[in-house]
C-alpha cells in the first residue's frame, strides 16, 4: 500500500500550526477509504473504533430517535473531521454518518486520539474549535425549532447548505451534492410535502429550482428575505 502525503492535509485549519515532520508522523498512521453512496462511514452507537477526516465528497449526519424518527443533523464537508467520540468523552458515536455522494475519508484509531492531543497541542485546540462551532450551531437549530416558521427553517436550511457547499453555474448556485425533500425535510423538523409545496412555490417565483436530489438557489437574496421574515410560528 503506497504512503499518503502529508499534502492531504497540510493545508487544512484543523492541522493548523503542526510542523511538517509532525504533519508527517500523523498521515502515517492514517489509512484512507473509499465509501460509495449512501453507505455508512459509522453508526450511531457503534463502537468508536477511529475518527475520521473527510477527503472528498459530502456526509450525511444523522440522528435516530428512539421512536425511530431520523433527524439530519448537519452535512461534512471536505476538510472536516467527523466521528471525533472521543473529543466528547465518548466510546461510541452519537449519531450516523452516510455517504451523500462518493467519498473519500481518512480514518485515524481513536486510541491514537489521546496521544495527538497531548503531542499536538494546536490540533487539540483546532479539534475543540470544531466541537464549539457544532455546538453553537446545534443551538441555534433549537432556536429556529422552536420559534421560526416552517417557510423560515428551510430557507435558511437551503442558505446554510450554499454557503457550505454552493457551486455557482448559468442556473444559480447549486447545492453540490445529492440532496432530496426528504433530506431537508428531516433538517427542518417539517414534513416531504410541506417541503414539496414550499420548493414548489418558490419555483414558481424564481427563487429556486429543484428537481430529483438537485437545489439550485436561483436567487439567494431573495431568500434571504424570506429567511428573515418574522412572524409567528406555524
Amino acid at each position: 500500500m503506497a504512503s499518503l502525503d502529508r499534502s492531504l492535509i497540510s493545508g487544512l485549519s484543523v492541522f493548523d500550526g503542526i510542523a511538517l515532520a509532525d504533519l508527517d508522523r500523523i498521515i502515517s498512521q492514517a489509512r484512507s477509504i473509499r465509501i460509495p453512496r449512501d453507505q455508512p462511514v459509522f453508526e450511531q452507537e457503534q463502537e468508536a473504533h477511529s475518527f475520521f477526516l473527510l477527503l472528498d465528497g459530502h456526509v450525511r449526519v444523522v440522528k435516530s430517535t428512539p421512536d425511530g424518527h431520523e433527524v439530519t443533523v448537519r452535512y461534512i464537508s471536505p476538510g472536516e473531521l467527523m466521528g471525533i467520540a472521543s473529543a466528547l468523552g465518548r466510546t461510541t458515536y452519537p449519531a450516523n454518518a452516510v455517504a451523500a455522494a462518493d467519498c473519500v475519508v481518512l480514518a485515524w484509531p481513536s486510541q491514537l486520539w489521546p496521544t495527538f492531543a497531548a503531542s499536538f497541542p494546536s490540533f487539540s485546540a483546532n479539534t475543540y474549535k470544531v466541537v464549539g462551532s457544532r455546538l453553537q450551531d446545534a443551538h441555534a437549530r433549537v432556536i429556529e425549532m422552536s420559534t421560526e416558521q416552517v417557510e423560515q427553517r428551510v430557507a435558511h436550511a437551503l442558505l446554510k447548505l450554499v454557503k457550505q457547499s454552493g457551486k455557482k453555474t448559468e442556473e444559480g448556485i447549486l447545492i453540490d451534492f445529492p440532496i432530496s425533500r426528504q433530506d431537508i425535510a428531516e433538517m427542518t423538523g417539517t414534513t416531504l410535502h410541506t417541503v414539496s409545496r414550499l420548493l414548489s412555490a418558490w419555483e414558481d417565483q424564481g427563487l429556486v429550482k429543484s428537481g430529483r436530489q438537485r437545489v439550485v438557489v436561483v436567487e439567494p437574496h431573495r431568500l434571504v428575505v424570506v429567511a428573515e421574515e418574522r412572524g409567528s410560528k406555524s
